[in-house]
């Protein structure tokens, strides 16, 4: 009993669990979960006390505060006794006498649904922004601190009115903490702990002035229920945007990207030691990367930095940026120069953030390739741009031909090309000019494993995409020849092991521009090798009238020393041709033996189905000739035209046959052989 009445002198300070007193499950039948009885006899002395010491604190706060403290009394413990009520309902044993006896204990007057209280006259009015509130002062001094000192420092011996100016979370903030002064049950949840944290510290709402207050309760909530949770942590974060600077100032965000971080390691190493990280907390369908998409750019660059800083695996943040790249440019505003303000912003920050510029561990290329035309088109920063081209440089041996399409920026005025050569220029000079540390370690590593071969390879890959590039870019009509001569003779001359894809494309280009001067038409064809170029380049290229007269003649030439290497059936010219470059000799000891004798495979192959043909057609020839021979000596004898016809096709029967008895390898009969073929051949082109 003596327990009881301590409780019941402090029940407007209490909450429901302090009041739920478990019955004496000891007593045999059926028995409610609760002692209500108990619960009856601290309600009742709570109303019915009327002491010395309690009337004397009655009749100070009274003199004090406006006589509101027995008002705000009754309210907490009506509020407390209805959810005493709801709690006891749903035991199927408790009896509805006790029940009802609870639910009759308060007077009317104890009911509060709504601010202000209706049956006693308010004394202070709270301005908050554009919006008044009529309320009384006890409630609300006795659990802020802020209100207290305004009317304390106020001139006014009785002031009536306060401006709250500056109030995180304006009205809505103040409405719900001005509930929690009355005593009435404010719901806290992700939307408003934030709201309410910035509020209760602006309010001053402290354990100094009221045990259990509002930042109490707000600091137990993000603890409990914010902290463990990435997801929760982020979607409080990203209700703090509208907080700032109070959010700043109470030192919330901070918290908040701690907690993620923290929680984002712990997730990475419990998924390394299990080895699970395709396990479903990197579930593409419920993965908390995604929710940081939402955040503003301020607070994900915090984010990001944050996790980089802790060590996060730099896969782990790549995703976290395509990711927020892809959201964010995805999402339209309500007008194109908002939009394109929100993706210029969206880049930069992408691009800033984007981990180390390694060949590993990087972005995709496809990727990079994105967020660099998004960048072009949207005036990004020239930083900006710089650093994506260079990611694209560096790898760009995995690129493919629409990675480095770059769009031209078509907001300029006046007749532009369709690509932006310019930055595919600078791509693949970071390509060739590449010589960082962690690229000359990284080749070191490479040659001592794969005998040197890997720098070669890679230059092999970006010259057909380098040829590509051209092809492309020369069907435009408004791309200039000097920045289509740059590109084609970027590439040193070891890069290509055929030139028949940078001969196409120029060929594509003479012919879309025709009105190029000769001193230009010259300039492009003097970046093809000749010796190079495949047969069938080659007899493209003899008889193409776009090209100029030099190197038509440089063509024949070297058709020439091929057929007469052909037919003499030895390769000790090609190496000293292909060791060569006409004008220039830049690289030419570059070339390595490995790609000079698979070429020399490659030819032969080629040289031994041109003789196969060859026999081919001398056998059909022959057949010819003795049919047309039979024919002649039964129409007529003595015709002239016919016997000259037939004297001709005997002595090309015998010449043929008399080629076959001969040894290849002879010197008169390979020599005759060849001014044959190519007196043929150049007659077939001319």
């Amino acid at each position: 009993m003596n327990l009881e009445r301590r409780i019941s002198l402090r029940l407007d300070r209490a909450i429901l669990a302090d009041i739920l007193i478990p019955a004496n499950c000891r007593h045999k039948g059926a028995h409610s979960i609760y002692d209500t009885d108990s619960a009856l006899r601290i309600l009742s002395i709570f109303l019915n006390s009327n002491d010395e010491e309690e009337e004397e604190e009655h009749r100070s706060r009274e003199d004090i505060d406006g006589g509101y403290y027995e008002q705000s009394s009754l309210l907490k413990v009506s509020n407390l006794l209805d959810s005493y009520l709801a709690e006891i309902a749903l035991d199927s044993n408790s009896t509805s006498t006790k029940f009802i006896a609870l639910v009759e204990l308060l007077p009317d007057h104890a009911s509060n649904d709504g601010l202000p209280i209706s049956d006693v006259a308010t004394d202070l009015t709270i301005e908050v922004g554009a919006s008044s509130y009529a309320l009384h002062k006890f409630p609300l001094v006795s659990w802020s601190g802020r209100i207290r000192k305004l009317l304390l420092e106020a001139k006014d011996s009785k002031p009536t009115r306060v401006n709250l100016e500056g109030m995180p979370g304006g009205s809505e903030a103040f409405e719900l903490a001005a509930k929690f002064c009355y005593g009435a049950h404010v719901e806290l949840d992700l939307s408003n702990v934030a709201m309410l944290h910035c509020a209760a510290h602006y309010l001053e709402m402290t354990e100094e002035f009221s045990d259990k207050n509002l930042v109490l309760r707000t600091e137990v909530f993000l603890k409990e229920s914010v902290g463990p949770s990435i997801a929760n942590s982020i979607t409080v974060l990203r209700h703090c945007e509208k907080l700032l600077p109070a959010a700043e100032e109470v030192d919330l965000i901070d918290r908040i990207i701690a907690k993620i971080v923290n929680n984002a390691c712990k997730e990475q190493v419990a998924a390394g030691l299990l080895d699970l990280e395709q396990s479903s907390a990197l579930d593409p369908t419920n993965w908390w990367g995604k929710a940081l998409a939402a955040l503003s750019s301020d607070l994900f660059q915090r984010v990001i930095k944050a996790m980089k800083a802790k060590g996060l695996r730099k896969e782990t943040i790549t995703r976290i940026l395509m990711n927020y790249a892809q959201s964010s440019v995805q999402g339209g505003l309500s007008s194109e120069e908002q939009t394109l303000a929100n993706q210029k912003i969206v880049v930069e920050t992408v691009a800033g953030l984007l981990p180390t510029q390694r060949r590993k561990c990087d972005a995709p290329i496809a990727f990079l390739s994105g967020l660099l035309k998004t960048a072009t088109m949207v005036s990004a920063s020239a930083i900006c741009r710089a650093s994506l081209e260079r990611r694209i440089g560096l790898r760009l041996d995995r690129a493919i031909l629409a990675d480095i399409l770059i769009p031209a920026n078509c907001r300029h005025k006046g007749a532009h090309s369709i690509y932006d050569t310019d930055s595919a220029l600078r791509i693949f000079s970071i390509f060739l000019n590449s010589n960082d540390e962690e690229e000359e370690e990284e080749h070191r590593s490479r040659e001592d494993i794969d005998g040197g071969y890997y720098e070669q390879s890679s230059l092999l890959k970006v010259s057909n995409l380098l040829d590509s590039y051209l092809a492309e870019i020369a069907l435009d009509s408004n791309s200039t020849p000097a920045k289509f001569i740059a590109l084609a003779e970027l590439l040193p001359d070891h890069a290509r092991a055929a030139n028949d894809g940078l001969y196409r494309a120029i060929d594509i280009f003479l012919k879309v521009h025709p009105n190029l001067k000769d001193s230009e038409r010259y300039r492009l064809c003097k970046s093809v090798n000749c010796q190079r170029l495949s047969q069938e380049a080659c007899s493209h290229a003899a008889q193409n009238e776009r090209l100029p007269v030099q190197m038509a003649v440089q063509v024949l030439y070297f058709e020439q020393i091929r057929l007469r290497n052909a037919i003499d059936g030895g390769h000790h010219d090609r190496f000293f041709f292909v060791s060569q470059r006409s004008g220039s000799g830049a690289g030419s000891a570059a070339v390595s033996p490995r790609d000079c004798y698979a070429s020399v495979r490659r030819e032969n192959r080629e040289l031994k189905l041109e003789v196969a043909r060859m026999r081919m057609r001398l056998t059909d020839l022959e057949k010819d000739h003795v049919s047309m021979k039979k024919e002649l000596v039964r129409a007529n004898p003595t015709n002239k035209l016919m016997r000259s016809l037939a004297k001709k096709l005997s002595k090309m029967s015998a010449f043929f046959r008399m080629r076959e008895l001969k040894p290849f390898g002879a010197k008169r009969a390979a020599a005759s052989d060849a001014r044959l073929l190519f007196q043929r051949r150049s007659h077939s082109i001319s």
